[in-house]
């Protein structure tokens, strides 16, 4: 099992789009997959059409109050379940903070799942923060995933992940957390800043930037409102074509790792 942080310290660059929609495909390619919404604002929770679910956050298993395999809830859709997010999880950042271990509370409680739950992945959509949960879950993760728009500040935001990758590993609260793929999204062929930016993501960080670009849709924009993920929504459309493609790319590559 692999778990997997989809991280952007920026917002609107497509990252809870990413993890809804990749845990979405996995599923679909029968792989097992937990979706961890690790967000309180739980977007990726209502992506889903699960906004009514209550209280069962990884708020409680983070502070050490139940088990986190108690608060998976089923999807409708087979092969996939979520934690979903929640409000409380607000107040982790907070509670958290004051304990000694705070880093590593997160990687304690998924401890369980990593070695028994029947799951190929865990996908967690982390909040569009450097605080305390983004960190924690930076330290429970064996990779980052990491979304980014193609837009003139790519590359800041990417700098600043890799140097907060390189702090959980070099504090050796995480040694072995790798940057382990980059996913271009928004991008728009007909403008040639979509094209410079890509061009210039990938002559800094090579085969770590994903082959599968995510395009700028409408429909990408609207499925969350109806709490669908875009191969339900518009199964044929560019969205769902794209994000079956990066399915495809990631399972691959983690079949060659």
């Amino acid at each position: 099992m692999k778990i997997i942080a989809i991280a952007n310290q920026k917002g609107g660059v497509g990252k809870t789009t990413t993890a809804v929609n990749l845990a979405a495909c996995l599923a679909a390619k029968r792989k097992q997959v937990l979706l961890v919404d690790l967000d309180p604002q739980a977007n990726a929770t209502s992506a889903l059409g699960m906004s009514d679910v209550e209280g069962k956050s990884m708020y409680e298993p983070i502070i050490g109050q139940a088990a986190a395999a108690d608060h998976i809830v089923a999807t409708r859709f087979d092969n996939l379940w979520i934690i979903p997010g929640d409000i409380n999880l607000a107040g982790a950042e907070i509670e958290v903070a004051r304990q000694e271990d705070h880093l590593t509370r997160l990687r304690a409680a998924m401890e369980p799942l990593r070695k028994h739950a029947p799951l190929d992945y865990i996908l967690i959509d982390c909040p569009p923060s450097l605080g305390i949960l983004m960190t924690n879950a930076l330290a429970a993760a064996d990779e980052i995933l990491v979304p980014i728009q193609c837009e003139y500040f790519a590359l800041e935001g990417l700098s600043k992940i890799s140097n907060i990758i390189h702090q959980i590993a070099d504090s050796g609260t995480n040694p072995g957390l790798t940057l382990a793929g980059i996913i271009m999204t928004m991008f728009d062929a007909r403008t040639n800043l979509s094209h410079q930016v890509v061009e210039e993501v990938r002559k800094h960080f090579g085969a770590t930037v994903y082959k599968t670009m995510v395009p700028r849709t409408v429909r990408l924009g609207e499925a969350p409102s109806f709490g669908k993920p875009i191969i339900e929504y518009e199964p044929v459309g560019a969205g769902a074509i794209a994000y079956n493609t990066l399915a495809r790319e990631f399972i691959a590559r983690h079949k060659e790792a």
